[in-house]
């Protein structure tokens, strides 16, 4: 059988990442549709909203009817200027306004109201979406990204929810309340009026794809601008070290510079139909003053008719003004919500089956790989007809040289990635149907790296268990051996670690994941080169405490130091992708091959 070499996938991150965020293609009103499905707070109770932006409307289009009244009977009624109809009117136009602001308030409160509450379910659904996507999913974009789908994203359609949806409730009740009374003032007019707006629709119409490409641009130049600037500081140790400053600095200039470049695009666009409203509104107007004075110079309208139908065409005229700066924002939403809507929607490959999942009781455990291969997308296998079976309470060491596969051996049982083929059992069952509560109860992983939270080492200790008291910690602590290199801290368990746990040192940081590991008392405990960041006299420390942790449970170590598969009752040899070995660390010592050869060279190493 031909063997393949395991290779780096980095290449395919960009195909790869055309998944995620896939939903670009969705037109603007099926993006919406999605998003509402997404968000149902949004609508709830739309039509009171709806109800109450009319009644504001309503509110405004009173002025109009009161000018006329006032100018018609009031200052030019036929026995001289009436002022207690003027004074009437003013009054009235008064309490309009008044009652107008008010609605105008609740209408703004409800939405407000309505869109905190549907943005906040999307975030939730974005982020616990994001922890239910394959480890290899997660890497195909940059963590800057993803942040940036969860927060920039949702905050651009906040924005036009909040805002724009406002501007659009009352301008549309505005256009249509206002398009009633124009017809009833001056049918003449009123055609005029549409007349001059259908060239600013067709511009509009034409506009629209093309101002939501320009926002779709930007939205993907904002993540790449974050991740870019994460990762630069993240690993600003590293770039230090490396004199690679300039690199850098170009490299997050470019970033700035391609999203100036986009964000000024998609500006100037929207500049474009945003001063083509406001043309469209002065010579609407314009035109208006003009034939409504030929109609009231022949005595078909009044001179208090003329004056409200120009307050009408004001009200009428400032909502489609309005229209551009909404569609604006309705744009940049809609490019937020597709990339927030491509994240939800991507397959979960690694999903929790919840309450249809089994949960198993505590206890030996038993790991059965059957029939494993697994492969990156678009490259070679990595692992390849994998049949193993790890038995209760049994030590098993995971060996192989760089590349091998044994890590993704690792990934695989703890399920942060699904086999390509095959299946990895616990028990006799699937892992796939196995309830994320009761597996991440049952099986812990130590990572090469353990990553902590910026708070003290007891909480960062506690994550493995949170419901452990101070003196459970305290006790597991001192069954690991770790007392001295505690006192040694400033304020012992209580000794605040930083961001990523920057205070501490690469080994000190793994202590402390494999004390929060300690106190979760799994029944499985996988350890990825648990010991690589440690220097040799703490590693004896762990050991020591290993032994007793794993003292009755079953453990795989994946691991380059053999020390480890020294104190194995069974070694697992990986060689580019195949199961080459199986059996206890002597017997594997005689029988030659390549444990033979990786144990040659390591003992000449510490010989040495």
């Amino acid at each position: 059988m031909t063997t393949t070499t395991p290779t780096a996938h980095d290449d395919e991150h960009e195909a790869i990442n055309s998944e995620i965020g896939g939903s670009h293609e969705l037109s603007t009103w099926a993006t919406l549709k999605r998003g509402l499905e997404l968000s149902p707070e949004l609508v709830r109770g739309l039509w009171v909203t709806v109800l109450l932006a009319l009644f504001a409307t309503l509110g405004k289009v009173l002025i109009p009817f009161v000018v006329q009244q006032a100018t018609d009977n009031g200052i030019l009624a036929d026995g001289g200027p009436d002022v207690d109809f003027v004074l009437r009117a003013v009054l009235l136009a008064a309490g309009a306004i008044i009652f107008t602001g008010f609605a105008q308030y609740v209408v703004n409160v409800r939405l407000f109201k309505a869109a905190e509450s549907g943005l906040a379910t999307l975030r939730i659904r974005a982020f616990r979406h994001i922890h239910d996507l394959s480890v290899l999913t997660q890497s195909t974009e940059r963590r800057g990204g993803l942040v940036a789908r969860v927060t920039n994203d949702v905050d651009t359609i906040s924005m036009f929810v909040q805002f724009g949806g406002i501007m659009l409730l009352v301008s549309t009740a505005q256009m249509l309340v206002a398009t009633v009374l124009m017809v009833i003032y001056s049918p003449i007019l009123a055609g005029v009026v549409y007349l001059c707006v259908i060239p600013l629709v067709v511009l509009v119409t034409k506009f629209q794809p093309m101002l939501g490409r320009a926002y779709g641009a930007v939205r993907l130049r904002v993540g790449d601008l974050l991740g870019a600037v994460s990762e630069s500081i993240v690993g600003a140790v590293t770039i230090r070290a490396y004199g690679v400053e300039e690199r850098t600095e170009a490299r997050i200039d470019g970033a700035i510079e391609r999203h100036r470049a986009a964000a000024i695009k998609a500006q100037i666009r929207s500049v474009i139909a945003f001063t083509s409203g406001q043309a469209f509104g002065g010579i609407t107007t314009a035109i208006v003053l003009v034939v409504g004075t030929v109609l009231a110079a022949n005595d078909q309208m009044t001179l208090g008719q003329l004056l409200a139908f120009l307050f009408l065409v004001n009200l009428f005229t400032q909502p489609v003004q309005q229209a551009t700066e909404i569609f604006n924002e309705l744009q940049n939403a809609v490019a937020g919500w597709r990339r927030v809507i491509g994240v939800i929607d991507t397959p979960a490959d690694v999903s929790d089956p919840g309450t249809d999942g089994v949960r198993l009781p505590r206890g030996p455990i038993t790991v059965e790989f059957e029939d494993i291969a697994f492969s990156y997308p678009g490259g070679d296998r990595v692992l390849q007809d994998v049949n193993l079976t790890f038995e209760p309470r049994t030590r098993i060491a995971v060996v192989g040289e760089t590349g091998s596969g044994k890590t993704t051996l690792a990934k695989l049982l703890t399920r942060l990635m699904d086999p390509s083929e095959g299946r990895v059992l616990i028990d006799g069952v699937d892992l796939r149907d196995i309830a994320f509560d009761s597996l991440r109860r049952r099986i812990v992983m130590v990572p090469q790296e353990g990553f902590l939270f910026d708070e003290s080492l007891m909480e960062n200790i506690r994550f493995g268990r949170p419901e452990a008291a101070d003196e459970d910690i305290e006790l597991a602590m001192t069954e690991l051996g770790l007392d001295p290199w505690l006192s040694g801290l400033p304020l012992g368990l209580a000794t605040q670690v930083g961001q990523r746990g920057e205070s501490l040192s690469a080994g000190e940081r793994q202590l402390v994941a494999i004390a929060r590991a300690y106190l979760a008392d799994p029944d499985l405990l996988v350890l990825d080169e648990a010991t690589s960041a440690v220097d040799p006299a703490t590693e004896v420390r762990i050991q020591r405490a290993l032994e007793g942790l794993t003292r009755g449970r079953t453990s795989v170590a994946i691991a380059h130091r053999l020390s480890t598969a020294e104190a194995a009752d069974v070694v697992v040899v990986v060689d580019r992708g195949h199961i080459v070995a199986v059996g206890p660390h002597e017997e594997l010592v005689d029988a030659g091959g390549v444990y033979t050869r990786m144990h040659a060279s390591w003992a000449a190493q510490q010989q040495g």
